[in-house]
C-alpha cells in the first residue's frame, strides 16, 4: 500500500518504469523495487535516473524495513516529507539533482543509521536542523548547489564519522566553523562558493586525510600555513582559487606527492616561487594566475626548469603576475604532455626562445602583454597542435613567419600592437580553421593576400587597421560570409569600395576609414542587413549618400571627411545625430537640423509665357549659411595610429515588442509549436519588419527558475558568436495582454530541426510542409560531431570569460539549411573561471542537466567545470553511433550506454552501432568495394573509442576537446579520401 501511494504521487513516467506496479506481478519484482530474502520486506528503493517528475509520497514513512532511497536524477519537487524520520534502519539517502523545495526535515536525526545524505543539486532554504548533530554514523554529507543559510553550523563538527563534506554553492555566509577540526575521517572537504569570510582555522590543516580541499569563489582570507603539505600528504587537489588569500605559496606543498591539481588563481599571493614542484610527479594543472607572483630577482624564472621533472603537466597558467626574466630555454624540455601555456600580463623580456618549438601538443600559447623583442621564432610553425596564439602587446620585429601556414589547426592569432614588418605571409591560407586574424598597429605592409579571403572559417573577425598596407580590398572578399568584423581601418588602401562586399552577409563591424578608398558607396551594400557599424571617414569617397542607408540596422555610422554632395537623408540611423557624423563634406546640405547642415537650395523653373504679359521671374536666393553650435562630438572617430581601431563585440540587442512576437507566431499557435522544455515552449515565427524566419523561446514564468534561466541564458549569450551557435537575434522583456510579465528569446531559425529529431524519429518535416524519410549517414555524422567541438571549444576557451553549456544533449544541437550544426539552449549556462574553468557560482543559476547526459561527478558534489560538458559530448557521440539514447531500457543497474560501448570488443562493433550505419557499410561490399568498407569499419571504431574517451567516470581521465576535435577531422579525412561517390 506504500507504494501504490508512491506511484499516485507521480505525474509523469515518461519511461514507463511503473507499469510493472500491479497485481499481477509480486511487488519484490516490480521495477525498482529490493526486498529482502526471507520477509519480503521492501529493503531499496531505487528509481534513479527514470525522468519521474511528481512529488514524494509521505507513505514512503511506513516502508519500515527500508534501507536505501535512490532517487536521485528525476523531477521530483515538493517537500522531503518527515515520515523519513520514521525509517530507522535506513542507511542510504541519494535524492541529488531534484526540485526538492522547502526545509530539510528535523525528524531525519531519527534515522540513527544513516550513513550517506545526498540532497544536492535541489532548492531547499532556510538553516541546517541542529537535530542532526545526533547522526553520528554520517559518512557522506552532500548539500551542494541549494540555498541553505545561516552560516555552516559548528555542529557538523560532531559528525565525527564524516569522510565526504559537500557543501558548495549555497548562501551559508559566516565564518568556516573551528569545530570542523575535529573530522578525522574527512578526505572531501567541499566548501566552495558559499559566501564565507574571514581567516581557515588552523585546526582544518590538521586533518591528515583531506585529499581533496576546495574552498574556491569565496572571501576567505590570510596566510597558507608554512607545513601545509606536511599537515596534508595525501592532498591530490587544492581548489582555493577566488578568495583573498596572501603570502608566500608553501614551499612544503610539495610533500604532497599526489597533488595533481593546483588550483590557486585570482588571490594576492606574492613573492617568489619557490616551491620544489618537481618532487610532484603526479602534477596536472598548475594555475596561479592573477596574483602578485614576482620578485624581481635574476633567477626568479628558474620555477620553470624545475617543472621540467613533472611529466604529466597538461596546464601552466601563471599569467597576470608580476614575473620578470627571460624564458629559459629549458622551457622545450617541459612535459611533451603540455597543452595550455599562459604567460600572459607578466614582465618577461628578451627573446621568444625557439625551443618552445618542441612543445608539439601545445593548444595554448599566450605570452600576451610583456616586454618581449626580438624576432618571432620560425619554430612555433612546428606546434602542428597550436590553436591560439597571443602574442600581442609587446616589442616583437621582423616578419611574421611563413612557417605559421603549417599552423592548419590554428583558430585565434592575435599579433596585434607590436612593430612587426614586412608582408602578411601568404601560407596563413591554409590555417582552414582560423576564426580570428588580429594584426593591427604594426607595421605591416604590401597588399592584403588574396588567400585570407579563402579561409571560410574566418567568422569572429579580421583585424589589420593601422598598418602600411596597399593596393584594393580584393573582390574576393566575398568568400568571408561569416565574417563579423572587417577592421583594415588607417592603412593606405585604395580603388573603388569592392561591390563583392555584399557577399559577407553576416558582416556586422566594418571599418574601412582612413584609406584612400574612391568612387562612391556601392549599392550591393543594401544587401547587408546585419550591419551595425560603419566607418568611411578620412577616404576620398563622391557622389550622394545611398537612400538604402536609411534602412539599414546601423547604429553607428562615420561618413565624415570624404567628398559627399546633395541631400542626407533623415530617416533610420539619419535621425540621431550622436549616432552620424558627416563633418568635412562641404557640399552635403539638408537632414536633421541637430547635424547642422545648410538647406537645400529651392530650384525654381522658368514657367511658360503668359498672353500679352511680361514674364514673370521668381527668384528665390538663398544668401546666408545656416551656421549651427551644435556639433556631433559622440560617437566620432578619429584617426589616430596610438589608439586600437574599434573591434567590440559588445551590443544592444534588436528591440522586439510583445505585441511584435504575438504576430509573428500567429497568437503563440499550437501549429507554431517547436517544441517544449523545462522552462517554457519554442514557436517558430516570421517577423512582419524584414520577413526573416524565427524561433521564439517563451519562458513559463510559472515555472520555478524560469526567471533565472532567462538571466543565465541572457548572460552567456550577450558576449558569445560563433559559427556552430545558434544566433540569438534579441531578447524580450515585456507584458502580455493579459498584463502579465512576458519574457522571451528570439533565435535565427534553424530549419532542419534538431539532432535528436533526426536521430529518433522516421520522417522530417522540410520547409514546404513536405515529409520526408531521414538518416544521417556517416560522414554527416562525423561532421556534426566536429561542429558541436568546435562550439565547445570556443565556449570553454575562446570566448573571453568561458563558458559551461551543462544541459548538452541532441534536442539542443539544431541543424541549417546545409546540415551544419549549432549548439542552443543557455538556460542552464554557467559563466565560470578563465583559470580553473569551474563554476563561479554568482555568475549563473543552479545548474541541473539531463539525467544521462549529465556528468557523474556532479552528483557527488563537484563544481560545474568544462569536464561535465565534456563528459555529456562524449554520450552524445556515443548515442549518434549508436542510435541509443542513454536512458534506453537496456541501460540499468549501474550499466550505461558508456559500459555498453566501452565493453564491446572490435569483432563486436557491429553490433552496437546503429543498424542504419551497419546497412551504408554493408552497401560498399555488395558494390565489390572492401578497402571503403574497411575503412568505414575503421571509423565507426574510432568514433565509438572518441565517445567512451570523453564519457569516462573520472574528469581527469577524459579527452580534451583539442584533442577531440584533432582525432575528428582525421578521421573526417580519412573517411572522405576512401569513398569517391560516397
Amino acid at each position: 500500500m506504500a507504494l501504490i501511494a508512491f506511484k499516485s504521487k507521480i505525474s509523469n513516467d515518461p519511461q514507463g518504469i511503473l507499469k510493472s506496479w500491479n497485481d499481477s506481478i509480486h511487488f519484490c519484482r516490480w521495477e525498482g523495487i529490493t526486498c529482502s530474502r526471507r520477509k519480503d520486506r521492501v529493503t531499496i528503493l531505487d528509481l534513479s535516473s527514470r525522468d519521474l517528475v511528481g512529488s514524494l509520497s509521505p507513505f514512503i514513512g511506513n516502508l519500515s524495513f527500508l534501507r536505501e532511497i535512490r532517487l536521485f536524477n528525476n523531477s521530483f519537487h515538493g517537500d522531503i516529507p518527515p515520515e523519513i524520520g520514521r525509517l530507522f534502519r535506513l542507511e542510504v539517502i541519494y535524492l541529488t539533482n531534484n526540485s526538492f523545495d522547502g526545509k530539510l526535515p528535523p525528524n531525519l536525526s531519527h534515522c540513527s543509521n544513516l550513513n550517506a545524505l545526498n540532497i544536492g543539486k535541489n532548492k531547499l532554504v532556510g538553516k541546517l536542523p541542529m537535530e542532526l548533530a545526533s547522526m553520528s554514523k554520517l559518512k557522506h554529507l552532500s548539500i551542494h548547489l541549494n540555498h541553505f543559510t545561516g552560516g555552516i553550523p559548528p555542529f557538523i563538527g560532531n559528525l565525527t564519522s564524516l569522510a565526504v563534506l559537500s557543501t558548495g554553492g549555497n548562501d551559508f555566509g559566516g565564518n568556516i566553523p573551528d569545530a570542523l577540526g575535529q573530522l578525522r575521517n574527512l578526505w572531501f572537504l567541499g566548501l566552495g562558493g558559499n559566501n564565507l569570510f574571514g581567516r581557515v582555522p588552523p585546526t582544518i590543516y590538521n586533518l591528515s586525510m583531506i585529499s581533496i580541499f576546495s574552498l574556491s569563489d569565496n572571501q576567505l582570507e590570510g596566510n597558507l600555513p608554512w607545513d601545509m603539505g606536511l599537515t596534508l600528504p595525501n592532498l591530490e587537489g587544492i581548489e582555493i582559487g577566488r578568495n583573498n588569500f596572501s603570502g608566500q605559496i608553501p614551499i612544503t606543498l610539495s610533500n604532497a606527492s599526489k597533488l595533481a591539481n593546483i588550483d590557486m588563481p585570482t588571490n594576492n599571493f606574492s613573492g617568489k616561487l619557490k616551491v620544489p614542484f618537481g618532487l610532484l610527479q603526479h602534477l596536472q594543472w598548475l594555475f596561479l594566475g592573477e596574483n602578485h607572483l614576482g620578485s624581481g630577482e635574476a633567477d626568479e624564472m628558474n620555477f620553470l626548469s624545475v617543472l621540467v621533472n613533472c611529466s604529466q603537466l597538461k596546464i601552466l597558467d601563471v599569467d597576470k603576475n608580476q614575473l620578470q626574466g627571460r624564458l629559459p630555454k629549458s622551457i622545450a624540455n617541459l612535459s611533451n604532455q603540455l597543452w595550455v601555456l599562459h604567460f600572459g600580463w607578466n614582465n618577461l623580456f628578451g627573446d621568444i626562445p625557439p625551443e618552445l618549438g618542441n612543445l608539439v601538443n601545445l593548444n595554448v600559447l599566450d605570452l600576451h602583454d610583456n616586454q618581449l623583442t626580438d624576432k618571432v621564432p620560425n619554430e612555433i610553425g612546428q606546434l602542428g597542435q597550436l590553436k591560439d596564439m597571443f602574442l600581442g602587446k609587446k616589442k616583437l620585429i621582423g616578419e611574421i613567419p611563413g612557417s605559421f601556414g603549417n599552423l592548419t589547426l590554428l583558430i585565434m592569432l592575435a599579433l596585434e600592437q607590436n612593430k612587426l614588418n614586412g608582408s602578411i605571409p601568404s601560407s596563413l591560407g591554409n590555417c582552414q580553421n582560423l576564426e580570428e586574424l588580429v594584426l593591427f598597429q604594426n607595421d605591416l605592409s604590401g597588399s592584403i593576400p588574396n588567400e585570407l579571403f579563402n579561409i571560410s572559417a574566418l567568422s569572429i573577425g579580421i583585424a589589420l587597421s593601422s598598418n602600411h598596407l596597399v593596393g584594393s580590398l580584393p573582390s574576393e572578399v566575398a568568400e568571408l560570409r561569416n565574417l563579423d568584423i572587417l577592421a583594415i581601418a588607417d592603412n593606405m588602401l585604395s580603388g573603388e569600395i569592392p561591390t563583392s562586399l555584399s557577399g559577407c552577409t553576416s558582416l556586422e563591424f566594418l571599418y574601412l576609414n582612413g584609406n584612400h578608398f574612391r568612387g562612391s558607396i556601392p549599392e550591393s551594400l543594401s544587401s547587408l542587413r546585419g550591419i551595425r557599424e560603419l566607418d568611411l571617414s578620412d577616404n576620398n569617397l563622391t557622389g550622394k549618400i545611398p537612400q538604402f542607408m536609411e534602412t539599414l540596422a546601423l547604429e553607428y555610422l562615420n561618413l565624415s571627411f570624404n567628398n559627399f554632395e546633395g541631400e542626407i537623408p533623415t530617416k533610420g540611423i539619419f535621425r540621431n545625430a550622436s549616432a552620424v557624423s558627416v563633418k568635412g563634406n562641404k557640399n552635403l546640405c539638408g537632414g536633421i537640423v541637430e547635424l547642422g547642415l545648410p538647406k537645400c537650395s529651392i530650384k525654381v523653373t522658368k514657367k511658360s509665357e503668359l498672353t500679352h504679359l511680361h514674364i514673370i521671374i521668381i527668384v528665390v536666393s538663398l544668401v546666408g549659411v545656416i551656421i549651427v553650435s551644435i556639433f556631433l562630438l559622440y560617437w566620432t572617430k578619429r584617426k589616430n595610429k596610438d589608439q586600437s581601431p574599434r573591434f567590440s563585440l559588445k551590443e544592444p540587442l534588436r528591440q522586439l515588442s510583445y505585441q511584435t512576437l504575438f504576430k509573428a507566431t500567429d497568437g503563440f499557435s499550437s501549429t507554431n509549436l517547436l517544441g517544449k522544455g523545462s522552462f517554457g515552449s519554442v514557436y517558430k515565427g516570421v517577423l512582419e519588419e524584414d520577413g526573416a524566419n524565427v524561433a521564439v523561446k517563451v519562458l513559463d514564468l510559472l515555472y520555478r527558475g524560469a526567471s533565472k534561466s532567462f538571466i543565465a541564458e541572457c548572460e552567456a549569450l550577450k558576449n558569445i558568436r560563433h559559427r556552430n551557435l545558434v544566433k540569438c537575434i534579441t531578447s524580450c522583456s515585456s507584458i502580455n495582454f493579459q498584463g502579465n510579465d512576458f519574457k522571451a528569446l528570439v533565435y535565427e531559425l534553424m530549419p532542419n530541426g534538431s539532432l535528436e529529431t533526426w536521430l529518433h524519429s522516421s520522417a522530417q518535416e522540410t520547409n514546404n510542409g513536405q515529409n520526408r524519410v531521414q538518416s544521417l549517414n556517416l560522414l554527416q555524422r562525423i561532421s556534426v560531431a566536429i561542429d558541436v567541438a568546435s562550439a565547445l571549444d570556443y565556449l570553454h576557451y575562446h570566448c573571453g570569460k568561458p563558458i559551461v553549456h551543462c544541459d548538452l544533449k541532441p534536442s539542443n544541437v539544431l541543424l541549417d539549411n546545409e546540415m551544419i550544426a549549432h549548439v542552443g539552449d543557455f538556460g542552464l549556462a554557467k559563466l565560470v573561471s578563465s583559470e580553473s574553468k569551474t563554476s563561479n557560482r554568482s555568475s549563473s543559476i543552479g545548474v541541473r542537466g539531463t539525467v544521462g547526459y549529465a556528468a557523474p561527478e556532479y552528483g557527488l558534489g563537484s563544481e560545474v567545470s568544462i569536464h561535465g560538458d565534456i563528459y555529456s559530448y562524449g554520450i552524445l557521440v556515443l548515442e549518434m553511433m549508436t542510435g541509443k539514447r542513454p536512458t534506453d531500457s537496456l541501460f540499468e543497474g549501474g550499466f550505461n550506454l558508456h559500459n555498453h560501448a566501452r565493453m564491446t570488443s572490435l569483432d563486436q562493433i557491429v553490433e552496437i552501432v546503429d543498424p542504419k550505419l551497419v546497412q551504408e557499410a554493408e552497401a560498399t561490399i555488395v558494390n565489390a568495394q572492401r578497402s571503403r568498407f574497411n575503412t568505414i569499419m575503421d571509423c565507426l571504431v574510432s568514433m565509438i573509442k572518441i565517445g567512451v574517451a570523453c564519457s569516462m567516470g573520472s574528469p581527469q581521465d577524459r579527452m580534451l576537446m583539442g584533442t577531440v576535435l584533432k582525432e575528428l577531422h582525421l578521421i573526417k579525412n580519412n573517411l572522405q579520401r576512401s569513398r569517391g561517390n560516397y
